[in-house]
């Protein structure tokens, strides 16, 4: 038995040398990606047979229910490569469940994971798969600058910054999900059973305790095609991670909701006072009444939709419906 090398195991029998190579998983999700599927997978399958061919690799592809034609490649690139693998998905189950769903499916000794539209460099695979090899279980790719709008990067660590002061956990910024993940924690994320999983606040909950290692890079321009991002899946995005990982809307809304009231009390005693003491004279109107209606009823409604978000985190994971549901798997029979 050898050991220190890129193999699990190396065993002579019968005078020949058996060798058990280290498995690699890189998961892509990817919806409407039709121009650049073809190009992810080759650049990929090039890296890893150039560059890592000491490892054994499986490509998984998991597909939310596309419509510009990205199946039909996906199925000719699984036909053409039998270590590329496919799911499909019965319908959108959104920017989280179907990646968390792809990470449970893979089924190597770590899993890579990232975006179909090249934002996410591949060349990056062999540096997350050194430092997995010096004891990383976790190798996260971390932003520290990038090609797109300067403006929505602004408001991008705007929103990290507001997200990791508030959160219970220490959250990490500039984090989209990029990096590898060692099978540990590929089984920690199964035992979960959570139906609405934030990979970016479990990695921060409990990557310390996986050796958890940052690599920075430049994300670069999105290859082709259009942005998925828009304004209702980046507000999904913080919903989830604020009323997950924090506790600060519920309590923001108590305190406001006391200060209101002792505000409130305080100008009613006062105008009281002031009116006994000038019947006469004193007239209040009904200035003070519209404002502090308009005022309290503002309050109330922004605090009754951000408690309505706790609440319907919170029916989701009591209905517990699936986190995703296939309509079809290509390739995964290989393994059998």
């Amino acid at each position: 038995m050898i050991s220190g090398t890129p193999y699990d195991n190396i065993s002579i029998r019968k005078g020949r040398i058996t060798e058990d190579m280290k498995k690699i998983s890189i998961m892509i999700p990817c919806y409407n990606e039709f121009e650049n599927v073809v190009p992810i997978s080759q650049a990929v399958v090039d890296t890893m047979e150039k560059q890592l061919p000491q490892y054994d690799y499986e490509l998984v592809f998991i597909d939310n229910c596309s419509t510009d034609g990205t199946r039909e490649l996906l199925e000719q690139i699984c036909a053409g490569n039998k270590k590329i693998k496919a799911i499909f998905n019965v319908t959108n189950f959104g920017q989280f469940n179907s990646p968390f769903y792809g990470m449970c499916q893979t089924t190597g000794d770590c899993t890579i994971t990232m975006c179909c539209d090249f934002q996410d460099p591949v060349e990056l695979i062999p540096v997350f798969v050194k430092e997995w090899e010096k004891g990383h279980k976790i190798v996260s790719g971390i932003k520290t600058s990038s090609k797109e709008s300067a403006i929505v990067y602004f408001f991008r660590t705007m929103y990290y910054k507001f997200i990791k002061n508030m959160s219970s956990v220490k959250m990490i910024e500039h984090f989209t999900g990029f990096g590898l993940y060692d099978k540990t924690f590929i089984a920690l994320l199964k035992e979960l059973n959570d139906p609405i999983p934030f990979v970016r606040g479990i990695v921060a909950e409990y990557g310390s305790g996986f050796n958890l290692k940052e690599v920075e890079y430049e994300q670069p321009l999105r290859r082709a095609g259009k942005t998925h991002n828009n304004f209702y899946s980046l507000y999904d995005a913080a919903m989830l991670s604020i009323t997950s990982y924090t506790k600060v809307g519920l309590r923001l809304a108590t305190f406001l909701g006391f200060g209101c009231s002792a505000v409130s009390i305080v100008i009613a005693i006062i105008y009281t006072i002031m009116k006994i003491r000038n019947w006469d004279n004193f007239s209040a109107g009904t200035a003070p009444i519209t404002i502090g209606v308009f005022l309290i009823g503002g309050i109330q409604l922004f605090f009754i939709g951000l408690i309505g978000e706790y609440i319907l985190n919170i029916n989701t994971r009591v209905i517990h419906r699936p986190v995703v549901v296939e309509e079809k798997r290509i390739n995964f029979d290989e393994d059998k």
